[in-house]
């Protein structure tokens, strides 16, 4: 029996520049990012039988690979050569559709990672984050970027470029523990209830991509200033950035933003946010904020009945937490 956790991310800045059509045709793309204190577990074990049995919000017993419907447990398997007598179980901490915090890519490294190390093989980060990619952007054919598998993968709080060869640069923000649980003070999720599907969303902005060209370049630039925000220690200019990134995201395509998601983050604002945006491709999940830490009972009281879920950057990328019989 192997158990992997794999962290939940958020993003601060350049998000869709990560997008194949934006990075390969105008010079790169560059996003900063954090993996949370919150995670996709995925258990597989050997079956006695030749069968296989997968476990999420559904239930699949068949009896070959060709047959599994979950399209990201059916490729993994098949990427990682592990075709039956196998069970999987896959168990999130935050609902595992159209929340916003790259739960599908989550859950897509955690599998690589059990499933290599089920046959005894160990990937490092940046081998499971590419393998991820290949299966939901070209197995599958999603359309989607790939922030989410790297940070993942990686953990912490990163600043990655995209660049044109579809080749990824890592680079850590470096933050002591102190200074890491001084900004997650300064952090807050709230809940808005909506849910979406992200593939619409970021279909409509791919197809947008030449029309977004000049909004997407700036949204990589900020990128670079978080980054720079982040290593001078000011976390209200991280909360501006985000304010000024999620201008830019609105206009990208329709379906982002929607007039109760203006109102839930103007109510944010005027109760002393100093920035936020919707987590994800947009339209729903999570609410992100970035705020003065003595202003969170306020900014939940504005936003209130949304659930306020306070969040922590967590170093660790996805791991294994036990290997057995």
């Amino acid at each position: 029996m192997i158990i992997t956790r794999t962290p939940l991310r958020i993003s601060f800045a350049g998000g869709g520049t990560d997008l194949p059509s934006f990075y390969r045709e105008y010079g790169g793309g560059a996003v900063t990012s954090a993996a949370i204190d919150r995670y996709v577990h995925v258990l597989v074990n050997e079956k006695f039988d030749q069968s296989i049995r997968i476990a999420y919000s559904k239930l699949e017993d068949v009896e070959k690979l060709a047959d599994v419907q979950h399209g990201l447990v059916r490729e993994a398997m098949r990427r990682t050569g592990v075709t039956d007598s196998l069970e999987v179980h896959t168990i999130a901490d935050i609902p595992s559709e159209g929340t916003g915090l790259g739960s599908s890519s989550s859950l897509t490294v955690g599998l690589l990672n059990a499933l290599y190390a089920y046959r005894g093989v160990l990937k490092d980060p940046a081998e499971l984050a590419d393998e991820a990619c290949q299966i939901e952007i070209e197995d599958l054919h999603g359309t989607l970027g790939k922030q989410d598998q790297y940070i993942a993968a990686f953990g912490g709080l990163r600043h990655f470029e995209f660049r044109p060869d579809d080749t990824v640069r890592t680079t850590p923000i470096p933050l002591s523990t102190k200074e890491r649980e001084a900004f997650s003070g300064h952090l807050s999720l709230f809940y808005t209830g909506l849910t979406r599907k992200a593939e619409g969303i970021l279909q409509g902005q791919d197809a947008r991509t030449g029309a977004n060209r000049e909004t997407l370049v700036a949204m990589r630039g900020l990128a670079d200033r978080t980054r720079d925000a982040f290593l001078a220690r000011n976390w209200e200019a991280v909360g501006t950035i985000l304010d000024e990134g999620w201008q830019l995201k609105r206009s990208l395509s329709t379906g982002i933003s929607n007039d109760q998601i203006d109102g839930f983050y103007a109510r944010a604002k005027a109760a002393g946010a100093w920035g936020g945006k919707i987590a994800g491709a947009g339209g729903g999940g999570f609410l992100l904020v970035v705020h003065p830490a003595e202003r969170h009972a306020q900014i939940a009281t504005a936003l209130s009945p949304m659930r306020r879920l306070p969040v922590r950057i967590t170093p660790e990328g996805s791991r294994i937490l036990f290997v057995g019989r």
